[in-house]
């Protein structure tokens, strides 16, 4: 019976199983995000809060678009645990540079996923992956440019208030 339901999905059970790693890998992005999101709104942040809580939603869709992907494909997507999730963080320069390394994470992650696909010719997979390569170059710079507020700015005086504002401009650019 394995073999036949094997048949119905157009995914190999390997690539199934690192695409269902990758739907984990994006919903603990949102609920990271949706973490630092409300730390930032209780500090008073609240341009990068509302700069996060996108980038949450954001990191949601991508889970999404790979949930229905795999299923799409005959193969079948499972819900990530999630757990361990930070909510304190030390500073409001920490946060960010945390979201950089994720992100940095988050791209290595999909590129492993995209060298696995050329190596088993799975090109529908390769394929539909081109999209999130072109996402995590976009994620990784903003991310880059969020972080590099905090040299170019710096914190002291009204810096952390300037950098905020900054921060929701970045958000609205990545609206458009």
């Amino acid at each position: 019976m394995e073999k036949i339901d094997r048949l119905k999905c157009s995914l190999s059970a390997v690539t199934e199983q690192l695409l269902n790693q990758q739907v984990g890998m994006e919903g603990r992005s949102s609920a990271h995000y949706l973490a630092m999101a409300s730390w930032c709104d209780v500090q008073g942040y609240k341009r990068a809060a509302e700069f996060l809580y996108h980038h949450a939603e954001e990191e949601r869709t991508h889970m999404l678009k790979l949930f229905r992907y795999i299923n799409d494909t005959g193969g079948h997507a499972m819900h990530p645990e999630i757990t361990e999730i930070q909510h304190d963080f030390q500073s409001f320069r920490q946060v960010f540079e945390q979201v950089l390394a994720h992100e940095v994470k988050v791209t290595r992650a999909i590129h492993q996923l995209v060298d696995h696909c050329l190596i088993c010719k799975d090109f529908t997979t390769f394929n539909f992956l081109q999209w999130f390569v072109a996402e995590q170059l976009e994620e990784e710079t903003l991310a880059r440019r969020a972080v590099e507020l905090f040299d170019v700015i710096g914190e002291e005086g009204i810096g952390r208030y300037t950098i905020d504002k900054e921060l929701g401009a970045l958000k609205e650019e990545d609206a458009k």
